[in-house]
């Protein structure tokens, strides 16, 4: 696999954890990116996750939420006991995790942020999150996910507009 690790495929090999690597091919400016990438890996949209980095009250908070649906940012913002929550700026995103835009995983970040999963994933066998770089997909088991980011499970997704 040489050039093909980030920091969340070698925070899940340093962790022994089961998990799959997947690339594929879509424009990370294409409309319906997501479901475009699940079409890709042959697999259900639900299974795939997206993560986003939102400031809730000034601080950096990292949901990951399915391709599927938008971000309900109030539901965010209450779980983490903030008022208010909107998507963080590109560039802050880019710097607390390490991560470009449309490569960003919630594992191996260069800053430990809090992280929320939708509690969808955890009616998956697998999910599949960014494994750190554009175009690269790992596929883990969710309870594994939510263990390796300590995270918060909650409702999350709201449908799309």
């Amino acid at each position: 696999m040489a050039g093909q690790g980030t920091p969340a495929t070698a925070l899940l090999a340093r962790r022994r954890i089961t998990h799959r690597t997947y690339p594929y091919e879509v424009s990370a400016d294409s409309p319906n990116y997501g479901a475009l990438v699940a079409a890709a890996l042959g697999v259900a949209p639900e299974r795939v996750f997206k993560t986003l980095v939102a400031d809730v009250d000034g601080a950096l908070t990292v949901a990951v939420v399915p391709v599927t649906g938008e971000l309900d940012l109030k539901a965010l913002a209450a779980v983490v006991g903030g008022k208010r929550a909107t998507l963080a700026e590109r560039t802050a995103a880019e710097r607390a995790t390490g991560y470009v835009r449309g490569g960003i995983s919630p594992l191996g970040q260069r800053r430990r942020l809090p992280v929320v999963v939708d509690a969808s994933a955890l009616a998956q066998p697998t999910v599949y999150v960014s494994a750190g770089r554009r175009g690269l997909q790992v596929e883990l088991a969710p309870a594994d996910l939510v263990a390796l980011t300590d995270a918060r499970t909650a409702p999350l997704a709201a449908a799309p507009a």
